[in-house]
């Protein structure tokens, strides 16, 4: 295994890279990697002599073309128009893929695949979501310059002469979650919810194939230089048991790994790759991995924590953290921050599509699971005592002895969150605060960031309230927390509705003209599309199993007690799931809702089902307790 090829690291030069290939036989094939609206990657298998003979071809992206009706272009491509050219993208890292099943057998090594981070070009239009954020990127870039020059003086960076400013850096980085477990074995919620809430499992030690696992992922990853900070347990799970033979069996566990942060556009390549290699490394052991939010419903969900950064490069080739304060025990942060978190939090309800854009996205969103469901942020008490609160929606992050590390960490995101498009919106809403924020001195933005709910601001919404240094969850009531914050989204359909209900905060996200009108509608679409397709097909199905398993037990001793739940049981199950001539279940309600296209009515719906499939779980549970 010595001697493999991992990288081929951003724009080396093509005569390097022919040479890199032919010194190794064992890659057999190259893989251009698009990523559609929903944050798909695409994968085929082209033979490397091809593309090392017409080299020229695929950078221009005249070499390969793709079916684009069959990723999500909703919209864009349609079946009488779907072409969609694919040129690559040099700029970043490329990865090999190596296939530990399947050896080589003139070199005895693993074959290997390149894969090539590329566009989407329909009709001479970049349309994919690498596209919105590299050139969104480059949008707020040329913004930031021109701000520096016509602000050469901020608050809280007066260490730096804006006229100095020759670049910009975006930088990110993200957490990732999942769960693992033995194909095939249902999990006993029960007993791994009291072992979350007795908190017997995060950061515990790993054992048996969950560790050794774990531990080749590390390896594996810093093998492509993805400098790996750390793996470990996350807060769900339960032991496993050990068979006669000594195999572990009934694995269940939620695990994460981190590594290194990197400029915007590669650390989101950089997730893709890395979930793939977590997912055959686990496999390759015997053990399936879900990166879905809510795999389990009443387990903690898996939540990938998303990073941003921003720093400027000045005329002397020095590296300055823009929201770092030149006096971190003065001030919490920067104008530039200031203005960045302002931005990110008034403009989030045009953010949120994009974060939260599936049922199972939306289910981890529900208090109670560290899992942030308020428009709200923390800073801290003092600035020399940064905040860890993990009730709040976007966190920030500061180390006192280190200022490159300030940033800011989004909670909201999960393992199948477009990080690309997020991060789009996220830079374009940050540039919306900073030009607002950069004419006013720290202590102004903090008195702007901690107003009131009600009181009035130069730039944050008059009626809402953006800071808290509570518990979200515990010292505020629901009543409390919407009237402040703002109520959360609680179906898809509430969430796409965001686009329209607020134009002038889609405004803010679409000023670059690369998150722009044909994208959102793109992405709404195909967001709307599965959401009712996932219902129809899915949800309801396995609600309607759920129902049906809810049986009346015989029992030779029942009281009083078992013949009012089972009454009230078969009522709600009736409701759900049983038409008759005169009305229609609950089910069937929906499906129809859904199928005529009247999603507000499917979306109350859906939550009325929600609602009426936990009180039916509760009152069966509390039934079956009750029966001896």
């Amino acid at each position: 295994m010595e001697n493999l090829l991992y990288v081929i690291p951003a724009n080396s030069k093509k005569e390097d890279i022919i040479e890199q290939l032919k010194a190794h036989p064992e890659i057999k094939f190259v893989s251009l990697v698009g990523v559609d609206m929903a944050g798909n990657d695409t994968d085929e298998k082209i033979p490397v002599r091809i593309f090392i003979k017409d080299i020229d071809e695929f950078y221009a992206g005249t070499a390969v073309q793709t079916d684009g009706s069959s990723v999500v272009l909703t919209g864009i491509a349609t079946l009488n128009n779907a072409k969609v050219d694919m040129p690559i993208d040099p700029s970043v890292n490329w990865f090999v893929d190596y296939n530990m099943e399947f050896y080589d057998e003139e070199t005895g090594k693993p074959v290997g695949t390149l894969r090539i981070p590329s566009f989407l070009v329909h009709e001479g239009k970049r349309v994919d979501s690498r596209a919105v954020l590299a050139d969104t990127l480059n949008y707020v870039k040329q913004e930031l310059l021109d701000t520096f020059k016509k602000h050469p003086q901020i608050s809280g960076l007066e260490s730096i002469n804006g006229n100095d400013v020759v670049d910009i850096q975006f930088t990110s980085a993200t957490e990732l979650e999942f769960w693992v477990k033995t194909p095939l074995e249902e999990a006993a919620i029960e007993e791994m919810s009291a072992s979350q809430v007795m908190q017997e499992q995060y950061w515990e030690r790993t054992h048996g194939a969950v560790r050794t696992a774990m531990e080749n992922c590390l390896l594996e990853l810093d093998k492509y230089g993805f400098k790996v900070e750390m793996g470990h347990k996350e807060v769900g799970g339960l032991k496993a048991q050990i068979d006669g033979s000594g195999n572990m069996t009934h694995v269940c566990e939620q695990l994460e790994i981190d590594w290194k942060f990197a400029d915007a556009l590669q650390a989101a390549d950089n997730e893709i790759f890395v979930r793939t290699v977590v997912k055959e490394t686990f496999r390759s052991i015997g053990l399936e991995v879900s990166f879905k939010a809510k795999p389990m419903i009443g387990l903690a969900g898996n939540g990938e924590h998303t990073h941003i950064g921003m720093a400027a490069v000045t005329k002397d080739g020095k590296l300055h953290n823009l929201f770092t304060a030149d006096d971190q025990h003065k001030d919490f942060m920067s104008a530039i921050g200031y203005g960045s978190l302002m931005g990110m939090l008034k403009n989030y309800e045009a953010i949120n599509p994009f974060v939260s854009a599936t049922n199972d996205s939306l289910n981890r969103l529900k208090p109670g699971f560290e899992a942030p469901v308020c428009i709200v942020t923390s800073l801290g008490h003092r600035p020399d005592q940064p905040s860890r609160n993990r009730t709040i929606l976007a966190g920030l992050i500061r180390d006192l002895g280190n200022p490159y590390a300030t940033r800011f960490e989004l909670r909201a995101c999960n393992p199948y969150t477009n990080t690309y498009l997020v991060l789009a919106a996220i830079y374009s809403a940050c540039l919306d605060g900073i030009k607002a924020a950069v004419t006013h001195t720290t202590a102004e933005l903090l008195t702007e960031l901690s107003k009131d709910a009600g009181e009035e601001g130069f730039y944050l919404e008059k009626n809402r309230a953006y800071r808290s240094e509570n518990d979200v969850f515990e010292d505020y009531t629901d009543e409390e927390r919407d009237r402040l914050f703002g109520a959360p989204p609680a179906t898809v359909w509430e969430n796409m509705q965001n686009f329209e209900n607020y134009a002038d905060k889609k405004a803010v996200i679409t000023a670059g003209g690369a998150l722009n009108d044909t994208i959102i509608n793109a992405f709404r679409a195909g967001a709307l599309l599965r959401w009712k397709t996932e219902l129809i097909a899915r949800i309801i199905p396995e609600n309607r199993d759920i129902v049906r398993a809810a049986k009346e037990i015989k029992a030779e001793f029942v009281t009083d007690l078992d013949s009012y739940n089972w009454n009230k049981i078969n009522g709600i199950r009736s409701y759900l799931a049983k038409d008759s001539i005169d009305e229609k279940s609950l089910f069937t309600l929906l499906i129809n809702a859904l199928n005529e296209g009247d999603y507000a009515a499917a979306s109350g719906l859906q939550v009325e089902m929600y609602d009426k499939m936990e009180e039916l779980k509760a009152l069966y549970d509390s039934y079956v307790k009750n029966m001896i």
